[in-house]
């Protein structure tokens, strides 16, 4: 039999609605017994008693026995998580970026002091793929897991590519409909699908990474061109985050917009929807599918968790268990596109394979093959000089000897 729980909620926002109203049509045996919140001067529909600002109401309360964290305040997350951790209650979190950051903190909170975390929500909105990851795949080979991550890029993208739309107008669009912040570097630099690939790679090979060694470049770059480019080769671009195990010892993370084909998964995913790719050995390619934000959706994957508790559900971290040595690492060959302006970039970004070069104006670009440190180590200079990467598995290059004997022979 479910035991009953009673909730603390940290926050009431669109994510923190969607689950209340999720609860009230439902018969689960959990109750909310109190709500902690930043403005006290907001209008809500609710009865007042039942919200606070004061954070230990909550965490000091001994009739509260689940935490459920849906906070924007990264430190202040961090502080609810763990304290509740420690003082014995088990924790629902939807704060990917707070998750990346505390990850290895968090997981050896919960078995100094038995409790437990969970955190579905945080990756992919309603797409339930960590309970997949731990459960599922536990004892599965997987090559690779990638897909589309976040949503109010992948809008911007679509909103180019299908309507012709500028970047800045889509940006605005996406805005005014709630899809991106006013301030939207977290979506459109990459960051937000980098915090949750870190939480995903860490259930599917056991590695857990610190965000600030995963290279994200985002959208934000993109012009015209780029959109040109890739209708001319049938392909769309998306922002894409992969983990991709390399070999027995190494795995591989980042985040960069990709040319898909039409034979891709990715392909077909347009607009604020999000999907997962999982690559296995054994189970060969499976794809995920769904809407990675909004506050039912969101808030369904919550209640998941929420659910999940009742009946003691923890995460065991089984490939962290079971790994062999598998090690983080930069160093791996990519395919890439590099639309630029300043030439001496294309000098720093030491291309191993030349395939295309192309002046025209102002449009420059050059395709090829660079390792994934070089565009690290120079990823300010492309973001400061207006340059825009993206990768394609079916970019293939030429040596750089064959092309300077190409160039010599036009010559």
């Amino acid at each position: 039999m479910s035991k009953k729980l009673k909730i603390g909620l940290f926050g009431f926002g669109v994510v923190g609605q969607g689950l209340y109203d999720i609860i009230r049509t439902k018969n689960l045996n959990i109750e909310i017994v109190k709500i902690a919140i930043k403005d006290p001067t907001k209008k809500r529909t609710l009865p007042p008693e039942l919200f606070t600002t004061d954070k230990d109401e909550l965490l000091n309360n001994p009739e509260i026995n689940t935490i459920v964290e849906l906070i924007n305040d990264t430190e202040a997350a961090y502080d609810i998580v763990s304290t509740a951790l420690k003082t014995g209650r088990n924790v629902v979190s939807a704060s990917k970026k707070m998750l990346a950051i505390y990850l290895q903190e968090l997981i050896d909170l919960q078995h100094q002091y038995g409790t437990s975390l969970l955190y579905e929500a945080s990756v992919c909105g309603s797409i339930p793929i960590i309970r997949n990851l731990e459960e599922y795949y536990d004892n599965e080979l997987l090559h690779s897991i990638s897909g589309i991550f976040n949503g109010s890029s992948n809008y911007i993208l679509s909103k180019g590519y299908n309507e012709n739309m500028d970047y800045d107008t889509a940006l605005k669009l996406a805005q005014d409909l709630g899809f991106a912040e006013t301030d939207p570097t977290l979506d459109v630099g990459g960051f937000d699908a980098k915090y949750k690939l870190v939480i995903a790679a860490a259930h599917a090979y056991g590695v857990v990474v610190k965000p600030e060694k995963v290279l994200n470049v985002g959208i934000q770059n993109l012009h015209a061109n780029d959109l040109q480019y890739a209708r001319e080769k049938k392909l769309k671009i998306k922002l894409v985050p992969v983990a991709k195990e390399l070999d027995d010892q190494h795995v591989t993370m980042f985040v960069l917009p990709k040319f898909v084909n039409e034979h891709e998964f990715l392909y077909n995913v347009d607009y604020e929807y999000n999907c997962v790719t999982v690559q296995a050995a054994f189970a060969d390619q499976q794809f995920f599918y769904g809407k990675g934000a909004g506050g039912h959706p969101t808030g369904s994957a919550v209640l998941s968790d929420i659910a999940a508790l009742r009946y003691d559900y923890q995460y065991e971290y089984k490939k962290a268990h079971n790994k062999k040595d598998l090690r983080f690492t930069n160093n791996v060959e990519l395919n890439i596109y590099l639309r630029y302006e300043d030439d001496d970039l294309v000098e720093a970004l030491q291309f191993e394979y030349i395939h295309e070069r192309f002046y025209s104006g102002n449009y420059k670009f050059v395709t090829g093959k660079i390792n994934l440190q070089n565009l690290i180590d120079n990823q300010h200079r492309i973001s400061n000089s207006k340059a825009f990467v993206a990768f394609a598995n079916q970019l293939t290059g030429v040596s750089l000897a064959t092309a300077a004997k190409q160039t010599a022979e036009v010559l």
